[in-house]
């Protein structure tokens, strides 16, 4: 070798280090595609998060499909009452949740809810909701001081061809600056008292709707709980081509891969109850003594709303796509009144029904975010707010 010329030395060196790289680098390759996606529809539909056994179902699960460890989902705290408080999507609209909340609060009159359930931007409240009025001027901070206009403003390159119009970094650091140890401790306490939190994403791949429970990974006393319970929130809030979606680590069959989730709201506005379920006559609660109230808070108006619709690609598109959530979330409400009605539930509705003015080109607007907490408030305050039977006109 020390006879070689040295430029001769120097491409045998560079001709070894490359081969190095390229070894490494198909090692590398080869742990991606461990870590790849679901190879077909049956990998996919028997797919769970490792080490968590039963932490989630789906929302069009048959009833014989439910988890074995029933108890650990329905609600087992008082025997005589079951309080159910389901919040939906609808972005800044869940400002007005937070105002109902806050003057439920102040009235002195809030439950302690057995069952607490968020979508999209409910599932951002659901757990602040679920632990209790402590967590009130946590909610009304991030819905009203104008942190969340930060939201829409960390654009990302690409645009329409991109993996989403905006990052998700902002709504990440917003997620794992409240939702914290403590609060996953204090979760974690009331699953172990029987009362129960939800959340619901949706898998993309699957086009299945996918129900968390939240106090099961909780309780897990796993270290990446806390991850997979932020990485659950940022999921169901990420509205589809504005945010991109979470790539959530599973197995099947001892083959590992990542699934992809995003907003909850792409498959249910409200997380109710199982399809299953709003087709039999069992009730939700331990016992069929139990009083059930369901107490459902709608982030949107159910109404009509006239606007002035250009005749521009995206105007359309988007106006399309608002009659289509406002007629999803009826049907929902309908299915889940007709429920009620044949097990003797009690049925509560709010929604916001006055017409607020509100642009999707400035998606969290402070003053639309006030307006419609203040709208909230003042119903619940006036008590003219909860309606027995779904009101759409």
């Amino acid at each position: 070798m020390s006879g070689l010329p040295a430029t001769r030395r120097l491409g045998r060196s560079l001709v070894r280090t490359l081969a190095a790289l390229l070894s490494f680098a198909l090692v590398l390759s080869g742990c991606t595609e461990i870590m790849d996606r679901a190879l077909d529809a049956k990998e996919a539909e028997t797919a769970s998060i490792a080490g968590y056994g039963e932490i989630r179902t789906y929302l069009d699960a048959r009833l014989d499909e439910a988890p074995k460890d029933i108890l650990d989902w329905e609600p087992a705290t008082r025997r005589d009452r079951v309080d159910a408080l389901m919040i939906s999507g609808g972005g800044a609209g869940g400002a007005f949740s937070v105002g109902v909340l806050s003057a439920w609060s102040m009235m002195k009159t809030r439950p302690r809810f057995d069952v607490v359930t968020g979508v999209s931007t409910g599932a951002l409240i659901a757990p602040f909701a679920f632990l209790g009025s402590a967590y009130d001027d946590t909610l009304v901070h991030l819905y009203t001081s104008g942190v969340a206009e930060e939201l829409a403003r960390s654009k990302r390159a690409g645009g329409l061809f991109g993996p989403s119009l905006l990052r998700a970094d902002p709504l990440r650091r917003m997620v794992e600056q409240f939702i914290t140890p403590a609060i996953l401790r204090q979760v974690a306490a009331e699953h172990c008292k029987g009362r129960r939190l939800l959340v619901l994403t949706t898998n993309l791949d699957t086009q299945r709707a996918v129900v968390w429970n939240m106090g099961a990974i909780a309780t897990s006393g796993r270290p990446d709980a806390l991850r997979l319970f932020q990485d659950i929130m940022v999921a169901s809030a990420s509205i589809p081509g504005v945010y991109p979606a979470v790539m959530i680590k599973a197995e099947s069959g001892g083959r590992h891969f990542e699934e992809m989730h995003s907003d909850g709201g792409s498959a249910s506005q409200v997380l109710i109850l199982p399809q299953a379920l709003l087709t039999s006559s069992d009730r939700l609660g331990p016992t069929r003594r139990a009083t059930v109230n369901f107490y459902v808070i709608v982030n949107n108006a159910l109404m009509p709303e006239f606007a002035k619709t250009p005749d521009k690609t995206l105007s359309v598109v988007a106006r399309a796509f608002s009659i289509f959530v406002k007629s999803q979330t009826q049907s929902a409400l309908t299915a889940l009144y007709n429920y009620s009605k044949l097990t003797g539930a009690r049925f509560h509705l709010a929604s916001i029904d006055v017409q607020v003015p509100y642009s999707m080109l400035d998606p969290f607007n402070t003053n639309y975010m006030r307006a419609v907490y203040n709208l909230g408030y003042a119903e619940f305050m006036a008590g003219t707010l909860w309606k027995d039977s779904p009101v759409f006109r």
